[in-house]
């Protein structure tokens, strides 16, 4: 799908040889604030999702894309659509890249893929983001793409280190109607 394939990068389906890849991102404690996650995830439970990730959109209600380099096909990362909700034309959008392939455009490029995507072939009428008000790189990338900070979740997120942080709401409204 040309759709989804960028200069640098392109997005894909998640495949079970991604299985390894996934249970290394979904188990880094670094990532857990982001996700919502207090636990680790087991191979099995993984390899679950996994025989289940070919489920449309509209079934399962979120996507996941892998992230892949174009030169070699080796994920860096994961973009997500969640929260879907084709009667009021949004969903939610988050994104992940491991911290060696950081920096390099690959996110600008890869958030640019799905924000077309979802207007184009979704039909959508608007994404948002949920950022962490300390998360600098995720607001500027998301502002870089358009996205309008329209809310503050105060005291929303509590950390690991016993304290509160406000959530900001990011939203991209398309035009196309």
């Amino acid at each position: 799908m040309k759709v989804l394939k960028g200069e640098h990068i392109h997005l894909r389906a998640l495949e079970a040889e991604d299985l390894i890849f996934l249970h290394k991102i979904e188990n880094d404690e670094d990532f857990w604030e982001v996700s919502n996650t207090i636990t680790p995830f087991s191979k099995f439970i993984l390899k679950n999702y996994l025989e289940n990730a070919h489920l449309d959109i509209y079934e399962a209600k979120q996507l996941r894309l892998v992230i892949a380099r174009n030169d070699s096909d080796a994920p860096i990362g994961f973009i997500d659509l969640f929260d879907f909700d084709p009667f009021h034309k949004r969903a939610g959008i988050g994104i992940m890249i491991v911290q060696s392939e950081q920096n390099k455009g690959f996110a600008t490029e890869s958030l640019n893929l799905v924000i077309n995507y979802s207007f184009t072939y979704l039909q959508l009428h608007q994404l948002y983001a949920n950022i962490t008000e300390d998360n600098q790189n995720s607001i500027f990338l998301f502002e870089k793409c358009n996205f309008k900070h329209t809310g503050t979740k105060k005291d929303w997120i509590y950390s690991v280190n016993n304290n509160f942080k406000d959530e900001l709401l990011f939203q991209l409204i398309s035009e196309k109607c």
